[in-house]
């Protein structure tokens, strides 16, 4: 599974970046797995992801819930429930 993640609002800056492109183990099958392994992958991720419900997630440009299940390879964007400007 390759999936290309953008981060928006303060997720990009706790992340320190903008966007990346992962590949996720086997294991990770949702979007909420999804950002369990981004929390617990390094320190950045960690700050990011700390509060997972307050995480937005939207899977090839729709809304996702958390339950969602991940695309083999695709586009996922990350954001807080209120993003400005």
């Amino acid at each position: 599974m390759a999936l290309t993640l953008s981060y928006f609002s303060w997720v990009r800056e706790r992340m320190g970046i903008a966007g990346e492109a992962v590949t996720p183990p086997d294991t990770v099958a949702t979007v909420a797995e999804l950002i369990a392994w981004l929390a617990a992958r390094d320190e950045a991720g960690a700050r990011a992801f700390a509060e997972p419900a307050r995480i937005r997630a939207a899977v090839s440009g729709g809304m996702a819930a958390p339950d969602a299940t991940l695309p083999r390879d695709g586009e996922v964007a990350l954001f807080p429930p209120v993003t400005g400007g």
